[in-house]
């Protein structure tokens, strides 16, 4: 019994040193000019516990009882648009005096808000179909705009407002957005009713849009009614394409069917072609995501990194400087910050920095080339984010300090920007949390809008990716997180080490089962046949991309990609 103990063990240890000698060389990173002028460990370093950032969030905004000026946050739309149901509304900043149960009988709010937190809660666990006796999810679907006869997800419930884009013009991210966060939301609840029905007329309208525009997305918006593009007086959006693409692939792999690949990829070709960077708001780093994960799945050539320096390098050229911010500023660095790069010396925002993570994480997945990139943005993101909240920010950098409580530490400021906006805030030193609620909303308390509650909604992004390790400033982020319409995956995590020494972190692999280590960066097997914990080394300024697949499990290399028990780890394992 006991040879034969020893014997198979030998065989499994040899088979294991097999599979790692087929392993190729490790993969070299590739840079990203303004990741790579960003602070390696950004000062003051404060990791915060986005995890349970967004469960509070979700508790305290969505408590109807809560109590105090400016609350509650929720209140009931009676008006049953689009659908015969009342639903639940969410503010967009607090105070905002075009919202609420006696504003316009309650029926302007908006899908960024709502759709934003029930996907956030979502990633982190909560279960909004069944949430104090209510399903937020199921109130979702009065923004899909049937009255309209647009039939896609739109930023309001009441077709005026929607037609006339919610108070900001026909602009085509606000149509296009709404149907990329339902998607994510469909993603988590797939058997919620009437969503089947509403994604396929999403894919559909997308689909039909994309043949007309026939690979000229340069327009401001589609009328998806009528099924014309249209130019109006807000900038040409042709990274509306990203966003087209993004839920044509999601469609394609949730259906199978194959014009919505052939959509998909005739949208990311049309974005490609054009010469200068159109990055206008959100979408552009989706187009990057469903790029690198058409190379890896169907073994394309689209140009990610194209995407990838778009998205990143402010040298947007409609909307001028658009991108993600580079700075340390009177000792706070605030790099990885979304938003102008240019507008009174830079200014970014709560919501964009959330949702950038939503397809840049899981893009490593599909292309580890970009682990380091991606690792180092990410760390100095979630490091900066915080000084949106009024509680991690100074006082003397924040705009309304003095009423601070008020966000009851859940809500943040809608932006942080060098030069304040504002002539009656302009002697506040960089950086500056503010909003843009003085422009919104005349009136009683107008400057109390300037706190965000729809970017704070999306905290659960983070939340849903972000956790801290046993290095200071080394974190787990969960590659499957929001890798939404994917195929079987084992757990997968990007850990980046920014110091300039190798580092050692402990890594729990919630199984009870042994489990091998598998590194996509060196394309080898780190650490095998382990059970609860184990500790790998992460070179100098180095990643590593860590599946946690079972032990022993039978490998083989399929194209370009390495599965184990025919499931993919590597998507560019030779």
């Amino acid at each position: 019994m006991r040879f034969r103990s020893i014997l198979l063990a030998m065989l499994y240890f040899s088979f294991l040193s097999c599979r790692q000698q087929l392993q190729p060389n490790p993969v070299s990173q590739q840079h990203l000019v303004t990741v790579d002028s960003m602070a390696d460990i950004p000062q003051p370093l404060k990791i915060i516990d986005w995890h349970s950032m967004a469960t509070s969030f979700d508790s305290i905004a969505y408590n109807v009882n809560e109590t105090g000026q400016y609350w509650p946050l929720i209140w009931w739309d009676s008006s049953r648009k689009n659908f015969d149901q009342p639903v639940m509304a969410l503010y967009t900043a607090m105070g905002d005096a075009r919202q609420g149960p006696k504003n316009n009988k309650g029926m302007f709010h908006e899908s960024v808000a709502a759709m934003g937190g029930a996907l956030g809660a979502s990633l982190v666990g909560i279960n909004k179909t069944d949430q104090h006796g209510l399903n937020y999810v199921a109130m979702l679907k009065n923004y899909f705009n049937r009255e309209t006869k647009w039939n896609i997800m739109m930023n309001n419930t009441n077709p005026q407002v929607a037609l006339l884009g919610g108070g900001y013009g026909r602009d085509w991210w606000y149509d296009v957005y709404p149907n990329v966060l339902f998607y994510g939301v469909y993603n988590q609840y797939p058997n919620e009713k009437d969503f089947d029905y509403i994604a396929r007329s999403i894919a559909d309208k997308f689909y039909q849009a994309d043949s007309v525009l026939n690979g000229n997305y340069d327009y401001t918006f589609f009328d998806y009614d009528s099924l014309k593009p249209k130019v109006n007086w807000i900038c040409k959006q042709p990274d509306a394409a990203a966003g087209h693409a993004y839920v044509l692939y999601n469609a394609y792999k949730k259906w199978g069917d194959e014009k919505y690949l052939k959509a998909a990829n005739n949208a990311l070709t049309a974005l490609l072609k054009e010469k200068d960077n159109t990055f206008y708001e959100i979408l552009m780093p989706f187009g990057a995501y469903t790029a690198a994960r058409l190379n890896a799945e169907k073994n394309d050539s689209l140009n990610v990194k194209k995407l990838l320096d778009w998205t990143f390098d402010g040298t947007a050229k409609c909307r001028e400087g658009w991108g993600v911010l580079v700075g340390r500023w009177n000792a706070m660095d605030i790099s990885g910050i979304v938003g102008s790069t240019v507008d009174h010396g830079g200014y970014g925002f709560l919501m964009n920095t959330f949702d950038l993570a939503w397809p840049l994480v899981p893009l490593v997945r599909y292309d580890q080339s970009y682990a380091n990139a991606i690792g180092k943005w990410m760390l100095n993101a979630a490091n900066a984010a915080k000084l949106f909240y009024p509680q991690y920010m100074p006082d003397d950098h924040q705009t309304l300090p003095q009423l601070k409580s008020i966000t009851k530490g859940v809500i943040g400021y809608e932006g942080i920007v060098k030069q304040s906006t504002f002539d009656e805030y302009k002697n506040i030193a960089a950086p500056v949390a503010q909003g843009d609620g003085p422009k919104w909303v005349p009136g009683k308390n107008p400057d109390v809008t300037q706190f965000s509650v729809y970017g704070s909604a999306h905290a659960g992004i983070f939340g849903g990716i972000i956790r801290n390790t046993n290095v200071e400033g080394i974190l787990q982020l969960n590659l499957l997180a929001t890798d939404f319409f994917r195929d079987k995956a084992y757990p997968t995590y990007l850990y980046y080490n920014p110091y300039n020494e190798e580092k050692t972190i402990a890594i729990t692999t919630s199984s009870d089962d042994a489990v091998d280590l598998y590194n996509t960066i060196t394309r080898s097997f780190t650490v095998t046949n382990v059970k609860g914990s184990a500790e790998i080394k992460l070179p100098a300024k180095g990643s590593a991309v860590i599946v946690i697949a079972p032990a022993g499990g039978k490998g083989a290399y399929k194209d370009k990609k390495y599965l184990i028990n025919d499931v993919v780890v590597d998507y560019h394992a030779r």
